[in-house]
C-alpha cells in the first residue's frame, strides 16, 4: 500500500521506490562494514601525534644548503 501510495502522488514507478530503497540499504551495509573493519585501528591523540613528529634525543637532523 505504501508503494502504491508513493506511486500516485510521486507519479514516480514502484520499482523506482525499491531501487532507491535497496541503494540506501546497501549503503548503510557498507558504512557498517566499514566501522566495523575501523573499531579495531589505534586512535592517536593530538599529543601523541605531535610527540611523534618531534626528534627523538640523540638523533640530528641535516639541512641541505
Amino acid at each position: 500500500k505504501q508503494l502504491e501510495h508513493l506511486e500516485k502522488t510521486t507519479g514516480k514507478s514502484k520499482e523506482f521506490f525499491c531501487q532507491e530503497a535497496l541503494i540506501q540499504y546497501l549503503e548503510d551495509v557498507e558504512d557498517l562494514y566499514m566501522a566495523l573493519k575501523a573499531k579495531d585501528k589505534k586512535l592517536y591523540t593530538t599529543k601523541e601525534l605531535l610527540d611523534s613528529l618531534k626528534p627523538k634525543k640523540g638523533v640530528t637532523t641535516s639541512s641541505a644548503k
